[in-house]
């Protein structure tokens, strides 16, 4: 058989400025045809599991693209026509089945359900043609992608460090439904439920326990796939939210009972699900109290990887303001600090206006930059090869980078956006992260991958941007209502 294999990711902040144009997608994750297949092949992906399992069975695979870009803002209408083009002519070609490796909550300018409207094509072209479909942990489920597909899945975790796993049990099961050996059917509902994703971390409760819910339903011979989506709180659309995905071999009632089952259990924990702040002062002073490190400081409101424009100071300034000692930073995006570092030169004492150069109007906040004085201490292209559990053998670039040395916090500040996931935001500017007493991070959840095993504390820190936990503050037109937490109601 001919086997289409692509990927098209992207979680949409649409609170966020940040342009997701095509060059996003092209400059951090982008390739097409034969490039896509060498970038991913033999990775930590679903595409790199589905390459995998098509050739070990014969099959021919066709690659047209595979894009992926940093979280920010809605997708471009020529970034998402270039996308889906390629897939969509792809199939007008001819293939017999198709294994995607999507998101699930990307918002694009000419549609609020990016996948679902890829998939509603992709049929329009080929009615009857098999699709298989892995999807984020945080992924808005809608009608549009349950329709449209044969089978789906999500990661089970988040970290998101199981791709090749649930990529791999997907693209079975699909290969079972050619072979005529398995007859997927699927059942999926929402809870009403707008869940915070600083409250989704697999090792964490509720999310555990719903988890183990889902293997435990997996047991089960008849239960081919079954995923807990936690969804993604600031893609402000009508769908957006947590919902349940259960699929079975041509069993609807079983489908159905344990889609009740988890829907249930999930609306049960939904105060779980809302995260409670604490002031930054506070915060921070905590850390200074701490003896043994690396103590780990998350600045999640400005985590690019939900959309942040990752050159908030807030949370750094308030380090800087405690006096903080032996502290390192990762990262702060200001390509204009970079360009001045490099004309100054590894050695060079610079005064910097660092960070602050984006405004966020959908949360009334200026960008606002800090005075910062030091040495530079090392310049690099930004890229280099992910090594840790996470997104394993895929190169990644953050850009022409540099570390801002204050003499008490090494700064590595980028040209473009990268969640530090990975010690190889350190490492590949020289930085030895086991070695800091403190540990500063644009991150939210996914820092763990890289960085759990190493932190002997973790500290959230409630800083400003665009990723808040703080309902109050963003304005939700959109989703669908009531919702809990922004309505506190009492029934799913």
């Amino acid at each position: 058989m001919r086997l289409l294999v692509a990927m098209m990711k992207h979680e949409t902040n649409t609170f966020s400025p940040v342009v997701t144009d095509l060059d996003r997608f092209m400059s951090w994750g982008g390739y097409v045809g034969a490039d896509a297949y060498k970038a991913y092949k033999g990775t930590g992906m679903p595409f790199g599991a589905y390459l995998d399992i098509a050739e070990a069975a014969g099959h021919q695979v066709v690659t047209p693209i595979a894009a992926e870009a940093m979280p920010s803002g809605k997708v471009s209408a020529e970034a998402y026509d270039f996308m889906t083009g390629k897939i969509l002519d792809a199939v007008r070609e001819g293939v017999d089945a198709c294994l995607l490796d999507l998101h699930g909550a990307m918002v694009a300018e000419t549609t609020d359900d990016g996948e679902g409207t890829l998939l509603e094509s992709i049929r329009a072209i080929a009615p009857d043609i098999p699709i298989a479909v892995t999807y984020d942990l945080h992924t808005n489920l809608t009608q549009k992608m349950i329709d449209n597909c044969t089978c789906l899945i999500g990661y089970k975790t988040y970290p998101h460090i199981d791709m090749v796993e649930v990529g791999t049990q997907i693209a079975h099961v699909l290969m079972r439904a050619l072979k005529g050996e398995v007859r997927p059917v699927m059942a999926w509902g929402q809870p009403a439920l707008l869940a915070q994703t600083l409250r989704m971390g697999h090792d964490d409760e509720p999310m555990k326990t719903l988890l183990a819910m889902t293997r435990e339903a997996e047991r089960d011979p008849k239960v081919l796939a079954a995923t807990v989506f936690g969804g993604f709180p600031l893609a402000d659309f009508h769908d957006a939210g947590s919902s349940v995905c259960v699929v079975t071999d041509g069993d609807r009632a079983l489908a159905d009972r344990w889609r009740d089952t988890l829907v249930e259990a999930m609306w049960a924990r939904r105060e779980d699900f809302v995260y409670h702040h604490e002031p930054l002062a506070e915060a921070v002073g905590r850390a200074k109290a701490l003896s043994d490190g690396p103590i780990l400081l998350l600045d999640h409101a400005d985590n690019v990887g939900s959309g942040g424009t990752q050159d908030v100071m807030t949370v750094i300034e308030e380090v800087l303001r405690q006096g903080l000692d032996d502290v390192a930073v990762a990262a702060v995006y200001d390509p204009a600090a970079v360009e001045a570092m490099q004309t100054a030169g590894i050695g060079a004492t610079v005064t910097l206006q660092l960070g602050g150069k984006t405004d966020m109007p959908s949360i009334d906040l200026k960008g606002r930059p800090i005075t910062v004085t030091g040495t530079v201490k090392s310049l690099t292209n930004g890229q280099w090869v992910v090594r840790g559990p996470m997104y394993t053998g895929v190169t990644v670039s953050m850009g022409h980078s540099a570390v801002l040395d204050t003499g008490k916090v090494e700064i590595v500040i980028t040209s473009r956006h990268h969640e530090p996931w990975d010690l190889g935001v350190f490492t590949s500017v020289g930085i030895q992260p086991q070695h800091k007493r403190y540990l500063l991070l644009k991150s939210r959840i996914h820092y763990r991958a890289g960085f759990g095993d190493l932190g002997r504390h973790t500290i959230t820190c409630d800083g400003e941007g665009v990723t808040t936990s703080d309902n109050s503050i963003l304005d939700f037109k959109k989703v669908r209502r009531p919702i809990y937490p922004l309505d506190r109601i009492n029934e799913p």
